[in-house]
């Protein structure tokens, strides 16, 4: 190993040398953005890969929505007042916030460094514009961009969840196409079709087993 690293230029660093040499260790932990428009599973991905006991640590986003059915406190989402997402911000202990649609959603900071320091992945959900500003903070994050099949079967899940008036289903719908624009700035696409939410999983895991056998490891520092 000695040998190896000596082969490097004498003013490279020592940053240089972790991420070149495959003899120093486990590889560094991910941290790994799910992401993409309304409707396209971003929920459903993250809760299969936590019930098929996938080893990360799954980041528990703060809200001000109220819960959906089924949702809880903590493991959802945390669902904060308004005025508790206000001091989150004002503290900052927020990686990234947003007011979309109307509500507030953000990723405290400290669960995030916990979770590196541990050396654990980290995977996180996150609104299109959430994404791109994680990337900003953090270059080395793993951007996976999630799509449904097609815009009709999207339509169709935001149909189905019977809390959209028709202009807010058009509002939604001028949004994902805006934010399919943006696919060229992420690592990945995935497509979750539905019925094949498995299928779905197995492409992120197999994204994630490819990028821990990268020569050029990448490094997350909050």
């Amino acid at each position: 190993m000695d040998a190896e690293l000596g082969a490097l230029a004498p003013d490279d660093n020592l940053e240089d040398r972790v991420r070149l040499s495959p003899y120093l260790g486990d590889p560094n932990p991910l941290l790994v953005v799910v992401s993409g428009p309304s409707a396209v599973g971003k929920d459903s991905v993250i809760k299969r890969m936590k019930e098929l006991n996938y080893p990360f640590h799954f980041v528990v986003t703060a809200t001000t929505r109220p819960p959906r059915e089924g949702e809880r406190h903590g493991e959802d989402y945390f669902f904060l007042s308004e005025e508790e997402f206000l001091s989150l911000i004002e503290r900052n202990e927020l990686l990234e916030h947003a007011l979309v649609y109307g509500q507030h959603k953000g990723i405290p900071k400290d669960q995030i460094r916990r979770a590196l320091a541990s050396g654990k992945d980290v995977m996180m959900r996150l609104d299109v514009q959430g994404a791109s500003t994680v990337h900003s903070l953090l270059p080395d994050a793993v951007l996976i961009f999630l799509i449904a099949g097609s815009e009709e079967e999207l339509i169709g899940r935001l149909c189905r969840r019977g809390t959209e008036t028709s202009a807010c289903l058009a509002r939604r719908v001028a949004t994902v196409r805006q934010e399919m624009e943006c696919i060229p700035e992420f690592d990945y696409v995935v497509v979750n079709r539905d019925g094949e939410l498995d299928c779905a999983v197995e492409k992120i895991a197999a994204i994630i087993t490819a990028e821990k056998c990268r020569t050029r490891q990448r490094v997350i520092r909050l």
